[in-house]
C-alpha cells in the first residue's frame, strides 16, 4: 500500500467537504435533480472529509516535526 501524505490528505478532504457542501446547493436551486442517491453521495463525501482531514491534520502534527 502506498502512504498517502498528510498535507495530500488534506488537500482531498478540504476537496471532499466543498463537494459534499455544494452538491446540497446545487440540489435546493434545482440545478441537479435531488435523488437518493445524490444525498447519500453528499453527505458520505462531507463525513468522509472531516474524518480524512482530522486522520491527515494528525499525521501532520505527529510527522510533520521530523
Amino acid at each position: 500500500m502506498i502512504p498517502i501524505k498528510p498535507l495530500h490528505m488534506i488537500l482531498l478532504s478540504a476537496l471532499m467537504q466543498v463537494t459534499g457542501c455544494l452538491l446540497p446547493l446545487l440540489m435546493v436551486i434545482h440545478v441537479v435533480g435531488s435523488t437518493f442517491f445524490l444525498n447519500f453521495l453528499s453527505w458520505g463525501f462531507s463525513v468522509s472529509g472531516l474524518f480524512l482531514g482530522i486522520i491527515g491534520i494528525a499525521n501532520y502534527v505527529r510527522f510533520g516535526k521530523r
